[in-house]
């Protein structure tokens, strides 16, 4: 049995770590698997299967930056001494750790890095920011370098065409079963007469921008539309989003805060809302077409490819795109084609297995 490494920050709530859990409870039937985190905390930590072995590997944080400095270089040597090629693959699944990129390079020569973002949104279109952060990964030492969608990965050739051979698109693998099975569990919150929307989410406003929800909505009340809107998940800007919720005096938001198992408020609901500024490839869309819910979603990473005329309807990238979105499902709906998860991740899957085994 092959010998494979997968590090990462944390296994906190979040579309990355999900991808992750998921992606190692398949591959655990097939590798030996050892996982690095970076911080050993997170409440998937217990989903995972107890084959996976799990090691960290933490910098120092000492403010002395001269002792900080020996102290991660030890610890750099005593992770090479222990580990340096003894697997025979070896990923950095989460983009932004440097410990991440590092564990998985020394690891294996069979290396990968996983980018789950279109960077370039991160630094606000500044190219040598995004050259130097790629940089800084040691992103031409990795053998593959994977993307989740395909816009990301023409961004990024665009900056690094001499990586163009080692650029792959490969989509996360979704547990279908284990949404379809959580999407029945019992909750407080009930159906109502009305149109619901769900989002889903990190409170982040620089990218996922859920003012956009809550100027929409105050904007759809004044004209008298009849719906309430579901606010899953918690962030930095949450608390900003409680104040502007209370001063508008939007009572048909609700916030429920973060949950380890959102699907059943997607059942109680008509239609996700996805008002990002910038996505990687956002797992929302494929647990929505999972559970037959209809996506409104800004223009980013793949939608218009994958999501426009299919599952849902695409719209600008801005508050008002969104309110567009939402009143044009209040005002018609919107129909969808039915969804097969199970070709969805066969083809993932094979991918993944070349990807490994290459």
């Amino acid at each position: 049995m092959k010998k494979i490494l997968f590090s990462a920050y944390s296994l906190d709530v979040g579309g990355i770590e999900t991808a992750l859990v998921t992606l190692l409870k398949y591959l655990v039937k097939e590798y030996e698997i050892t996982l690095v985190l970076e911080k050993k905390q997170g409440i998937f930590l217990k989903d995972l299967p107890k084959e996976i072995k799990i090691i960290t590997y933490s910098p120092s944080t000492i403010k002395f930056m001269p002792i900080r400095k020996v102290i991660n270089l030890f610890k750099q040597l005593k992770f090479k001494i222990r580990y340096k090629n003894k697997f025979d693959f070896a990923a950095d699944f989460a983009t932004y750790s440097m410990p991440a990129s590092f564990t998985a390079r020394v690891a294996s020569k069979n290396n990968t890095i996983w980018i789950h973002n279109n960077y370039m949104n991160f630094y606000d279109d500044d190219i040598i920011k995004y050259r130097k952060f790629f940089k800084s990964l040691k992103i031409e030492n990795f053998k593959k370098i994977v993307f989740v969608s395909d816009l990301d990965k023409k961004v990024f050739i665009a900056q690094f065409p001499e990586l163009t051979k080692n650029t792959v698109v490969c989509n996360n693998l979704i547990d279908f079963e284990k949404i379809q099975k959580f999407s029945n569990e019992e909750i407080e919150e009930k159906r109502e007469s009305i149109p619901t929307f769900i989002n889903v989410g990190r409170h982040d406003e620089k990218q996922k921008k859920i003012s956009r929800i809550i100027d929409a909505t105050e904007k759809l009340n004044k004209q008298g539309y009849k719906f309430k809107v579901i606010l899953v998940g918690k962030g930095t800007a949450t608390k900003q989003y409680e104040q502007v919720i209370k001063e508008k005096g939007l009572d048909n938001i609700k916030m429920l805060g973060a949950k380890k198992n959102p699907y059943p408020y997607f059942k109680i609901s008509d239609a996700f809302l996805l008002s990002s500024q910038f996505e990687g490839y956002p797992v929302v869309f494929v647990e929505s077409q999972i559970l037959g819910l209809p996506i409104i979603t800004t223009d980013v990473s793949d939608s218009k490819k994958d999501i426009q005329g299919k599952y849902g309807l695409v719209v600008e990238n801005s508050e008002k795109g969104v309110y567009k979105g939402m009143k044009e499902f209040l005002d018609k709906g919107i129909k969808t084609l039915k969804f097969d998860p199970e070709k969805f991740n066969e083809d993932i899957i094979e991918k993944i297995r070349s990807i490994i085994n290459d």
